[in-house]
């Protein structure tokens, strides 16, 4: 296909998308036009299972003043990795004085901006304090020893005071250094492999890792909500024989001369992995975050939206979250009216293209059906409608008064593709249709199902589900551990259809979805990290804290020749 076709084709599928939806719009977005940055929130951590404490006691230290003739504490040794022996040893203190050791470290988050109809990614940010390292006593002669081992925290340098009666008297400094952890060290095309770095910074240089393969970027990891610890898993691909894991530093990408920076102590490391002949389950399958409980008490950016504030009726769903058409049991007590009473599902209309010069995105009402109303009650089955992702809202109106309204997850799915008897050929991977017909542009382009193609033949992957905000409108792609890409969701209403080629010789090859932090409409600064893929997205990405669960997405596909 020549460039001129392909334009074509764009402004075909463009207006095509555009003529498929719904314009039932009951509100306008404001907040996607704003020109200045919003100031967000800083998002609580979440319960993280697994997750490390705070160091040593735990106990946040009491605000201390720094001694005009402080003294030295001797630190030995003084660099290492987690988990290794080091000793304090003060001299000249007060005989027979108890002694306050404490030890810097930091928390780190996200910051976001939550709108009614949508949420914005404002980058990262950390809060240094001291914790109590431990308590000693002097002897007689005023000196003390304390032998401890490193802890599972942020990498970088840490001060230890010594304080007295609160007074900071004397100060040494001890340097984390980070761990690098591979496996298993072998294995089949699709064979798992588990990756754990350690001693990621808390400030903005250094928290950072990065995943290669190859020397082909895989993707990037953080450790903001598990005390610098990150964990990823990536999926081992072809030819057979000896590849290259290597794990480096930088704000989303690799930072190759780190060693001339200011934080020379990001150092990284590397391991080899074996492919070996052998069969491993390539079926397209999704991996799911934790399952964490969110830390911010908006379950949807749409929660509030257009209740009436004197209504005290209360809305239950069977379930809370589902793909689309899941069937789900809405209940409602205490509606003051009587009759029939609307359902109806909020959610919104529009792109990010051309933002913040129009208006974007609107609000959007779609019916689910009615239910008839028993003292002051109601009850009835509604279907999830195929639309975007994330959260929406399920509304119980009474005429144009918004009752009740409770929060539905919308997760995203894997197209499935049948032929005309109804067998399943495959799940999200099929050939492309350049055809511009209506049918076929309604279709994202795809075909017929198949995991098998030609060298250099056109194929597609399609999904479900995929949501509006900057948090879950787009994912990244991977092609045999390489970044190519990423796709978006929202102005094809959830449903989004990937177009790649088969490359890389006869032989099993992988695709990998994964999460992606969108920083282009609206954009901010300091989002260092976006529009990359988040490897770490189990534990350690900002919409866990919101509820939302972006998941990464596996295929393989066969080249033959």
């Amino acid at each position: 296909m020549n460039l001129s076709s392909r334009a074509v084709r764009r402004a075909i599928v463009l207006a095509a998308v555009g003529a498929l939806l719904p314009l039932a719009v009951v509100a306008t977005s404001s907040g996607a036009a704003s020109t200045t940055t919003p100031t967000g929130m800083t998002l609580p951590t979440p319960v993280i299972p697994g997750a490390p404490s705070l160091p040593f006691t735990g106990v946040t230290a009491a605000p201390a003043t720094l001694s005009p003739t402080i003294g030295n504490l001797t630190v030995s040794p003084n660099v290492g990795t987690e988990g290794q022996p080091f000793t304090i040893s003060g001299s000249g203190l007060p005989a027979n004085t108890s002694v306050e050791l404490t030890w810097s470290t930091a928390t780190a988050s996200w910051i976001a901006d939550v709108e009614p109809n949508t949420v914005n990614w404002l980058g990262r940010t950390s809060t240094n304090f001291n914790v109590v390292l431990a308590n000693v006593t002097t002897d007689s002669s005023g000196n003390f020893t304390f032998a401890t081992t490193v802890p599972v925290d942020f990498g970088g340098i840490h001060d230890i005071y010594a304080v007295v009666n609160g007074v900071e008297v004397d100060h040494g400094g001890y340097e984390m250094f980070r761990t690098v952890t591979v496996s298993p060290k072998s294995g089949p095309i699709g064979t798992p492999i588990h990756i754990t770095y350690t001693a990621l910074g808390s400030s903005l240089y250094g928290s950072g890792g990065v995943v290669l393969w190859d020397n082909r970027f895989v993707g990037n990891m953080s450790g903001n909500w598990t005390r610098g610890t990150a964990t990823v898993t990536i999926r081992a691909t072809g030819p057979i024989g000896q590849h290259v894991v290597t794990i480096e530093d930088g704000m989303g990408v690799s930072y190759l001369n780190v060693v001339q920076s200011p934080v020379p102590y990001l150092n990284g490391g590397s391991a080899i992995f074996t492919v070996t002949r052998g069969k491993v389950d390539l079926t397209p399958s999704i991996t799911w975050p934790d399952n964490i409980t969110p830390t911010v008490s908006e379950r949807t950016t749409l929660q509030t939206a257009g209740l009436d504030p004197s209504s005290t009726a209360v809305a239950t769903l069977s379930q809370t979250s589902g793909p689309i058409l899941t069937k789900v049991t809405v209940k409602a007590t205490g509606l003051s009216g009587s009759g029939t009473d609307q359902l109806v599902w909020s959610t919104v209309i529009g792109s990010r293209v051309n933002c913040p010069t129009s208006s974007c995105w609107n609000f959007e009402s779609v019916p689910l059906g009615s239910a008839a109303i028993t003292n002051g009650a109601l009850s009835a089955s509604v279907t999830i409608p195929d639309g975007l992702g994330g959260w929406h809202v399920i509304q119980v109106m009474n005429g144009s008064k918004v009752e009740a309204q409770v929060p539905f997850y919308v997760k995203e799915s894997i197209v499935p593709f049948y032929n005309s008897a109804g067998k399943l050929l495959s799940m999200g991977v099929a050939t492309a249709n350049d055809a511009a017909t209506p049918a076929a542009i309604a279709a994202g382009q795809s075909g017929t199902g198949t995991y098998t193609f030609k060298e250099g033949q056109e194929f597609t992957i399609s999904l479900k589900g995929v949501g509006w905000t900057q948090l879950d409108n787009t994912l990244a792609v991977d092609y045999d551990n390489s970044f190519i890409g990423y796709g978006c969701g929202f102005n094809s209403n959830g449903y989004m259809v990937v177009h790649l080629r088969a490359t890389g010789g006869p032989g099993v090859h992988l695709i990998d979805f994964y999460p992606l932090l969108y920083t282009q409409q609206p954009s901010f600064a300091n989002t260092q990290g976006g529009m990359l893929p988040i490897l770490s997205y189990q534990n350690n990405i900002p919409g866990l804290a919101l509820g939302y669960q972006v998941p990464s997405m596996h295929f393989a596909i066969t080249i033959v020749k």
